[in-house]
């Protein structure tokens, strides 16, 4: 039998076809995110699924795979400024900070149990009450908090020396929520110095400030600005200290609320520099940190 040149060559074609492996597809791997999903109210919304979520890395979408309720306990810092200038909310923290552990036990998925520490700013930060999960120890914490006469926070510090021992512990799920009056700042830190351990420690960073606005240091200024909104977390500043008892009420149902939401990357040597996660649904604000994510499956 004898073959035309057309023919030939397409018979040559197919033998090095099969004498060449195929290159194997790129791997993927998978990655999670907790995600808080708020109304107009702020109030979580429950039932979202992978279809109402976008993630990106470097701002290349991925695919969601699945979302599901977080199952991992937090890890809270609940750092308070006891200064001088805090010494007109005293009163309003003994309601708001026993109403925000309250919450934390009642609005938790049955069988997690969430891990809390107490840290006052005044003068220094000084920790209260230890990491537990006893609500008992938290509120003898709480009942410690007093202002101290002629001291200014130390709220820098604080994020600093709070983010530094959760990398030592290795939390899975760490969030820092401080409370903080509109007075001096007297940490003398670079807000670069404040926000990189903040990032390794993967912490989410909720920011309550209480009173009328003043003329705050540059470093101060920058670390609430972008911490909070690197992190995950949230900024609010309140005029009045009667709003913070709903306002703790709030972050405690957002974090009790939080999704897991696993998708898939490409597995490379060179991880990305920045985690995103929208929601193209209106009226749905969403926003949260990447997991650790330890084992490569979208579960630490």
């Amino acid at each position: 039998m004898t073959f035309g040149p057309r023919a030939l060559a397409v018979v040559l074609l197919a033998a090095l076809a099969a004498a060449v492996p195929l290159r194997p597809a790129a791997q993927t791997i998978q990655r999670s995110m907790f995600v808080s999903a708020l109304d107009e109210a702020r109030r979580p919304v429950e039932g979202l699924g992978p279809a109402d979520f976008i993630v990106r890395e470097d701002d290349i979408a991925r695919e969601v795979l699945r979302v599901a309720p977080a199952d991992v306990p937090l890890q809270i810092a609940l750092m308070v400024d006891n200064s001088q200038f805090a010494d007109p909310y005293t009163s309003e923290y003994r309601q708001a900070l026993p109403a925000f552990i309250t919450a934390l036990a009642e609005t938790s998925e049955p069988g997690i149990r969430h891990q809390v520490a107490v840290i006052a700013l005044g003068e220094r930060p000084t920790i209260l009450t230890d990491y537990s999960t006893d609500p008992a120890e938290l509120l003898k914490g709480v009942q410690r908090i007093f202002s101290i006469a002629g001291s200014g926070t130390y709220l820098l510090d604080g994020i600093i020396e709070v983010s530094r021992g959760i990398i030592r512990r290795g939390f899975l799920r760490p969030v820092i929520v401080a409370i903080t009056a509109e007075g001096p700042e007297l940490s003398d830190r670079f807000y670069g110095a404040v926000l990189e351990p903040l990032r390794e420690s993967g912490a989410a960073l909720y920011v309550v400030v209480l009173g009328t606005a003043s003329n705050q240091s540059h470093d101060r200024s920058y670390v609430l600005s972008v911490g909070p909104k690197e992190s995950g977390g949230y900024y609010d500043h309140l005029l009045v200290g009667s709003a913070l008892t709903g306002r703790m009420k709030q972050i405690a149902a957002e974090l009790t609320s939080q999704y897991r939401v696993t998708y898939a990357r490409p597995q490379t040597l060179i991880p990305p520099e920045r985690v995103t996660v929208t929601s193209a649904r209106p009226g749905l604000t969403v926003r949260g940190r990447p997991a650790n994510d330890s084992d490569g499956q979208g579960r630490p």
